[in-house]
């Protein structure tokens, strides 16, 4: 299997600009850098997409976002990371058993979920790379990406034999045959193509086969295919009958069998003896064919060296020698039975990083597996969360970085940021940093501040997020943020209700503000559902406490409760809740309840009435002393000096019609 080595990339910027004044850049979220050209102040344009303004430019310059290291990014890849992020978290809150071999069972079963989901991906992946309609590129892209997920399965699995699955006394053969059953399938493929023909035995690759079944310890499916020669059948001299006994007996040691070690071993010993004197007694040189596979199960040296070709790798043949040579090698023993089989195969010098990593797990160097495979992978998915894996093993000593992270957070923050740069994965983003004690929280606090908040339910999601991790200097940033958007898009009640949200006392004044405005300028209010069920958060500024209570008297008004709203108008007055400016207008919302033919105001209410008018038209006269002003709302000054008459004419009847009652009824 080939190594992925990812080559640097050269980005080009089409912008003319940029050629003429240099580029400056900022940083976007997590592997992201946005490049304008020239050095200039950020400006909107008219289709709402910030530029950068120059002067030494004509126009703002376009922005152009480069980004790297997004291979978990592509559409296949991204079901990998939303399965293998709900497998972490059920990892983080899986509670290990104080007893060792307890536990060990649930961490297996995390690391071969781990595995299903990978081996999954390189089946998507593969199907990508051969839909004609993603287009050559793409396809090759795939392609690569396939290849490397590839790698990453077998490396799992071996990392999982090594370092999870310790069966007990050690023994890991049975383990690596499966491992190299289940990542290599040439025997397979090639046994498919051989029984699609109608003389299988005269296929050039039905020896090929046969070897390969031999050579991984699928002697059922050596057997099988062995049994369709002819020579089988008629076997005068009893040579197949004879070879097909060898294999038939050889015997297979599992870690829960019964058997002890000493028994097995002087099973193995005696049939391997019987192989032995089936080469000398050459009762199979006449049957070259016959004679490789006894030579494989004599475990000869030369004969891996002749099929070299077949094994493919040093670590196929690695297993395949031990099977026929030490089928009870123990795991820590693997690292001394490497070397000839890497001379096999050109020595160390002929190694590819991938080979590396996998001699590094052989020899059980832990570190030296996770540096390699960050170095030579082109995503960060496998150092995290082989990492992370061994860490709840109990196998990975904390190893300290210079600024205080540990290596395991140091992984999934490197993994995280490679992440956040794709518009759908925050939410992920924010699961794995919740696990980063170091330096997790402060990773979270940049990348909210960096999500683009484009509908109130992404920011209603995210705020639910803050909220949860007490996050409050970034709940209050959102809110701003969505109230903002909101009244630059003319959408006053949802600013309102997001400005309620961050606590904002003087934006709330100022949009408390807007509504009484819209209320001078139209006559009514919008968003009175808002409006109506404010509650306790009127309290947030003088000016929304206005409104609300100003609301409460159009609604004791319009129920017909006259004596209640005109005391509670009296008291916005005396309380002088309201701005100046507006205090015509509630005296003006007085007009009705002095012309009713019942005395709703008192003396003394209507003397407080008469007062508050002294102050308004004191404030109104002082506003047009200006003559420029007074040119300029000349309409608005004649009509408001009229209401002040109305308002004097109104209130002096009300306080006689007020003193008769209250000297009649005394």
């Amino acid at each position: 299997m080939a190594t992925y080595e990812p080559e640097a990339p050269v980005f080009c910027i089409p912008d003319e600009d940029a050629a003429i004044h240099g580029l400056s850049a900022c940083w976007g979220l997590g592997h992201q850098l946005v490049l304008h050209a020239g050095i200039g102040k950020k400006c909107f344009i008219e289709n709402e997409e910030v530029g950068h303004y120059d002067s030494k430019l004509k126009a703002p310059s376009m922005i152009h976002i480069m980004n790297w290291e997004v291979d978990m990014q592509n559409a296949e890849t991204r079901k990998l990371v939303s399965e293998s992020y709900n497998i972490f978290q059920s990892l983080q809150t899986f509670e290990p058993e104080s007893i060792d071999t307890a536990r060990k069972p649930h961490l297996v079963k995390f690391s071969r979920k781990y595995r299903s989901i990978v081996a999954a991906c390189v089946q998507n992946l593969r199907k990508a790379s051969q839909d004609p309609k993603n287009g050559e590129e793409v396809c090759e892209y795939y392609a690569v990406q396939c290849e490397v997920f590839q790698m990453i399965g077998l490396l799992w699995s071996l990392c999982e034999i090594m370092f999870v699955e310790t069966l007990p006394g050690g023994v890991a053969l049975q383990q690596l045959l499966d491992w190299v059953k289940w990542h290599f399938d040439q025997g397979d493929r090639l046994a498919k193509e051989i029984l699609k023909s109608p003389n299988p035995t005269q296929s050039p690759e039905y020896w090929n086969a046969i070897y390969i079944y031999v050579l991984q310890g699928r002697i059922a499916e050596a057997r099988n295919l062995l049994s369709l020669h002819p020579g089988r059948q008629r076997d005068i001299h009893g040579v197949y009958s004879r070879l097909d006994e060898l294999l038939r007996k050889m015997p297979v040691f599992g870690a829960f069998t019964r058997q002890s070690l000493a028994e097995f071993d002087m099973k193995w010993r005696h049939w391997q003896d019987q192989c032995l004197q089936c080469l000398e007694d050459h009762e199979l040189s006449s049957y070259a064919e016959l004679e490789t596979i006894c030579r494989i199960l004599t475990g000869e040296e030369n004969v891996f060296i002749e099929l070299r070709d077949l094994t493919g790798t040093w670590y196929q043949m690695l297993v395949a020698k031990l099977l026929y040579t030490n089928p009870t090698v123990k795991t820590f023993d693997l690292q001394y039975h490497t070397k000839s089989c890497l001379d096999a195969y050109g020595g160390s010098s002929s190694l590819t990083p991938f080979d590396n990593i996998l001699l590094a797990a052989l020899e059980f160097d832990i570190h030296q597996v996770i540096k390699e495979s960050s170095t030579c992978l082109n995503n960060w998915w496998f150092s995290a969360h082989i990492t992370d894996l061994l860490h709840h093993c109990g196998q990975l000593e904390t190893h300290q970085l210079n600024y205080g992270s540990n290596l395991r957070e140091f992984l999934l923050l490197e993994y995280v940021s490679s992440l956040m740069s794709h518009k759908s994965m925050w939410q992920i983003c924010m699961g794995y940093l919740d696990h980063c004690a170091e330096s997790g929280r402060h990773y979270q606090e940049l990348l909210v501040e960096r999500i683009p908040l484009q509908t109130d339910k992404k920011a209603l999601k995210l705020l639910e997020m803050c909220r949860d991790r007490d996050m409050k200097d970034q709940v209050k940033t959102i809110c701003k943020v969505m109230c903002m958007q909101a009244l630059h898009n003319g959408r006053l009640g949802s600013a309102l209700s997001w400005c309620m949200q961050s606590k904002d006392a003087a934006f709330a004044t100022y949009l408390s503000e807007k509504f009484l405005a819209e209320y001078t300028t139209s006559g009514d209010f919008s968003n009175l559902d808002l409006i109506d069920n404010l509650g306790p958060g009127m309290l947030l500024s003088d000016r929304l406490t206005f409104l609300g209570k100003y609301r409460e008297f159009h609604r004791l008004y319009e129920s017909g409760n006259f004596r209640e709203g005109a005391s509670l108008l009296l008291s916005l007055l005396s309380a002088k809740l309201a701005p100046k400016k507006f205090w015509l207008t509630l005296l003006t919302d007085a007009l009705p309840l002095l012309e009713l033919q019942d005395v709703i105001l008192s003396s003394k209410q209507t003397y407080e009435l008469m007062h508050s008018l002294q102050e308004c038209r004191d404030y109104h006269t002082q506003l047009y002393t200006d003559e420029e002003y007074l040119n300029k709302h000349k309409g608005a000054f004649h009509a408001e000096k009229e209401k002040i008459e109305l308002l004097q004419l109104a209130l002096a009847r009300n306080l006689a019609k007020a003193i008769l009652e209250e000297a009649s009824s005394s």
